[in-house]
């Protein structure tokens, strides 16, 4: 324990916090006689908080394995350094840096902001707390070399985090980062000392004015609006920053004003009213849709805390799936675009509709690895002339584009939020919800019903184990199922980035498919299940017959995997 001591030690000596340093003092006169204090230490100084494609994310707090003022101070300096190695040195790297309204939020951006402009790098910032997608549109926008979003997303109040975009040219300039990048950034990391060495200048960079936003608000106009506006809409925020974005793009775009729910309407970053600020989460959106009914709302929508994700329900009938948005943003773009050169993309966990909306339009379909940093690069890589039209993930997250522009390289809940109101109000117009459209494309194409189950881990070896053992005993059958292909993507198939997932296709009364993986932010195990059913006129006989199958599969599953 004497090592751990000296390293707390260490850590304190250069850490610019008092907050931070008073919990090591704290911990380290309780830890000789307390043996929680020392496993709380210990934990603290086993690892540091590992850079990856997603940034950093983890719990606010003092020491290498959290998010504290030492952590961000580092990885600022590490990001100069890569960009120092990788950017034309006859001019200076342009970084923007923008912020959520989490706990420390403000503070890791001005730190981040003194370290690149101390290092001779050009840094604007954005001029308050503002959604994800405002970053990722300047970055892209000003032609910028990086830009850095400090935001935690839909964790929990106690966490933060620390997202790194790319710029330069092509239609993935402002999306996240890709291997061998985040690598690169943390072998940088690696290599900066301690951080009360580091020069800082918190003089020499600039704040922007309103300029971003409204050149945010002006791109969507590029999307598929169509010119139906009569809806009413009640939105959430859930206590982050996309209240006032997107009210402004409401606005700027003719769509009436959405009733807010007073009670979630401005930033918290305690987020008071939902157990856990994701728009997933059961419970999180009963108070939207209780402000729905007492309005009359047509519509719910709700981003994350930092307005990346959208989540949409139908008051009357309950949340939409992510897959079930997709596939009527994914329809409605292709129906208002055109040319033989579009392509829609969605990850190999999510439901199998949107190949077969591809095909009935004519258009490519591709499958990514899960996460945003893969689908903003379909067709964007410079090489393929063909132009993604609409890109999504069942956890929330679209990306989309008009004929002429994507105002995005990344998730977008502020855009997706207006082209899904334009898809209500026309349907409105008809005496139809975005239910019955969802329950056409059944008919049409096929009801896709999707279903996802977690487990969390205490000990990751935990999770590590289940995943060998998976690989080392396939299952032949689930339910009444048989298991009639096993891809491990592990090994790079299907044309893949080998990636820790294993997906099992079954075939029996109904098709479906399995895909396990562990979270790539969270220490849990992810389980996603889809059973699709033929085209049928009866929709409610389809969705009843699946909803059974979907049951049995799920049971079977729970016991082989989560049990």
């Amino acid at each position: 324990m004497q090592e751990l001591y000296r390293q707390a030690r260490e850590w304190m000596a250069q850490d610019p916090d008092p907050r931070t340093r008073a919990e090591l003092e704290q911990l380290l006169a309780t830890a000789p006689s307390d043996s929680a204090a020392e496993d709380e230490l210990a934990d603290r100084f086993r690892q540091r908080l590992q850079f990856g494609t997603a940034g950093l994310r983890g719990a606010l707090g003092a020491g290498p394995n959290r998010m504290n003022r030492v952590t961000v101070l580092r990885a600022a300096a590490g990001l100069a350094a890569w960009l120092h190695h990788n950017h034309d040195r006859e001019r200076a790297p342009l970084v923007v840096v923008g912020y959520d309204a989490r706990h420390n939020s403000a503070r890791f951006a001005v730190d981040t902001a003194s370290v690149l402009s101390a290092a001779g790098i050009i840094v604007r910032c954005l001029p308050e707390p503002l959604p994800t997608p405002v970053l990722a549109h300047t970055v892209a926008d000003l032609g910028a070399a990086a830009g850095v979003m400090v935001t935690a997303s839909h964790n929990p109040p106690q966490d933060n985090g620390y997202k790194v975009y790319v710029g330069g040219a092509g239609p993935a300039a402002g999306s996240q980062i890709l291997p061998p990048i985040d690598t690169e950034i943390s072998a940088a990391i690696d290599a900066v000392g301690p951080v009360d060495q580091l020069p800082l200048d918190e003089e020499g960079w600039r704040t922007f004015g309103t300029e971003p936003v409204h050149r945010y608000l002006d791109s969507l106009s590029q999307l598929p609006l169509g010119p139906d506006r009569d809806l009413s809409v009640t939105y959430t925020p859930l206590h982050g920053v996309g209240a006032e974005t997107l009210q402004a793009a409401f606005a700027r775009h003719g769509f009436p004003a959405p009733h807010l729910v007073p009670q979630q309407a401005r930033p918290d970053p305690d987020f008071p009213t939902v157990a856990f600020p994701n728009p997933e989460e059961p419970g999180a959106l009963d108070l939207a849709l209780a402000e729905a009914d007492r309005v009359g709302s047509d519509l719910v929508l709700a981003n994350d805390p930092d307005a990346d994700r959208l989540a949409a329900a139908v008051p009357g009938h309950g949340m939409l799936t992510g897959d079930e948005v997709g596939a009527l943003l994914a329809e409605h773009v292709l129906a208002h675009t055109s040319g033989p050169d579009r392509i829609v993309a969605t990850t190999v966990v999510s439901a199998s509709l949107l190949s077969t909306l591809a095909s009935a339009y004519g258009v490519r379909y591709e499958e990514t690895l899960t996460g945003f940093k893969w689908l903003a690069r379909v067709g964007g890589d410079g090489s393929d002339p063909a132009r993604c039209v609409c890109a999504y993930e069942e956890a929330l997250g679209y990306c989309l584009a008009g004929d002429t522009c994507r105002p995005v390289a990344d998730k977008d809940g502020i855009g997706a939020a207006l082209v899904l109101a334009a898809v209500a109000a026309t349907a409105k117009r008809s005496g139809r919800t975005l239910v019955d459209l969802r329950d056409e494309q059944a008919r049409r194409y096929g009801l896709h019903l999707t279903r996802q189950l977690t487990r969390r881990f205490a000990n990751p070896a935990e999770r590590t184990a289940v995943m060998a053992r998976l690989r080392q005993h396939p299952p032949t059958q689930l339910a009444q199922l048989r298991v009639s292909q096993v891809v491990d993507l592990a090994t790079g198939e299907a044309g893949l980035p080998p990636t820790d997932a294993i997906r099992y296709q079954l075939t029996g009364p109904v098709t479906a498919r399995l895909v396990v993986r562990p979270s790539g932010t969270e220490p849990k195990l992810k389980c996603y299940l889809e059973v699709v059913c033929a085209p049928q006129d009866d929709v409610s006989a389809a969705r009843a017959e699946a909803s059974r199958q979907m049951d049995e599969l799920a049971e079977a599953v729970h016991g082989l995997v989560l049990g």
